[in-house]
């Protein structure tokens, strides 16, 4: 991959989310940073000024339509993902979208689905996959360093100041909730830990303005696995994960949004803990590096799209356990 080559990018609104992509839009090597959009036109001059952003449109359409642009990025409320990533993908624009893909996974596989039919490549924002610490990690237990994974606990929450039915994040009809919003990442965690899917789920909780804003949850996984997580925006801030084999422990601080020194800790039956660590690396960088990469290879990112439709899946089934207070098969 040559540095002096760039995906041309637009933006689909000026989400807040941005701001935190900001630093990542600027250091990646394979950026160009071609257009902003936002309904408001203001809002959208002011974002390229602040960005660098080469143009600005007043609608999201008139993005699409500009040549200029290779890919855009869709930081939507979760309810609009799918709808512009399908006119996205019809004007030819490759995509990556924030997490969760769609608040369905019926909605996800559609989105698969037409973006490959129409040769683009669409990725969601997870970033935890391409950070070099998680490759690292995945060979470690793929050499069976803690031997058969038994166990994965994990958890993201964090506080949110006031539980406001004006805010997008609490409103049903925009795909809100905890369990779409963070609650997405420990379960991608436990199905990439354990390498397999769930057959069984069970969730309980707290909800407010029609969508959940404390959940606890458990998976079960064919061979007796056993994963266990809670989400929620009403605990401070908990972003780990743990995962515990026939030998031993990996344990994994801040797992969805490391520190630029990026540590883990592996304890084997008996030892005294091993820190290890990787310094250096943002895994902003390295997902709009992978995504570029994957754009002129012609081929899926990796992960590729199919993942979000697995996660979502069973998303999809912790809701249903929620709704009929039981356990349920996903």
């Amino acid at each position: 991959m040559s540095a002096a080559r760039q995906l041309r990018w637009g933006v689909l609104g000026v989400a807040r989310i941005c701001n935190r992509l900001k630093p990542a839009l600027h250091a990646a090597k394979t950026v160009k940073l071609q257009a902003i959009a936002s309904r408001c036109p203001d809002k959208s001059r002011a974002a390229a000024n602040d960005f660098g952003f080469a143009t600005s449109y007043a609608s999201y359409e008139n993005l699409l339509d500009d040549p200029n642009v290779d890919a855009v990025y869709v930081p939507l409320p979760n309810s609009l993902h799918g709808v512009w990533a399908k006119k996205a993908a019809d004007r030819g624009k490759h995509v990556l979208c924030e997490k969760p893909l769609c608040p369905s996974a019926d909605e996800a596989a559609e989105v698969v689905a037409h973006c490959r039919a129409r040769r683009v490549r669409l990725m969601d924002g997870f970033m935890w996959p391409h950070h070099p610490r998680t490759r690292r990690i995945r060979e470690m237990l793929d050499d069976g360093v803690i031997g058969k994974v038994q166990r994965v606990t994990a958890a993201f929450t964090f506080k949110m100041e006031a539980l406001s039915a004006a805010n997008i994040r609490l409103q049903p009809a925009m795909g809100g909730g905890s369990l779409l919003d963070v609650g997405c990442y420990p379960v991608y965690g436990m199905r990439w830990a354990f390498g397999a899917e769930p057959v069984r789920a069970y969730a309980r909780a707290r909800l407010f303005n029609g969508v959940d804003v404390e959940m606890s949850g458990c998976l079960i996984f064919p061979d007796g696995g056993v994963g266990a997580f809670d989400c929620g925006f009403t605990l401070p801030y908990r972003p780990w994960m743990e995962i515990v084999g026939t030998k031993g422990s990996i344990r994994i601080p801040r797992m969805w949004l490391p520190h630029a020194k990026a540590t883990w800790e592996v304890e084997l039956n008996g030892e005294s803990p091993v820190e290890h660590s990787i310094d250096g690396h943002c895994q902003m960088v390295h997902m709009l590096d992978d995504f570029a990469a994957a754009v002129w290879d012609g081929r899926d990112p990796d992960p590729p799209p199919d993942e979000a439709v697995k996660t979502l899946r069973v998303l999809d089934a912790l809701a249903r356990s929620v709704q009929e207070g039981q356990e349920v098969a996903v």
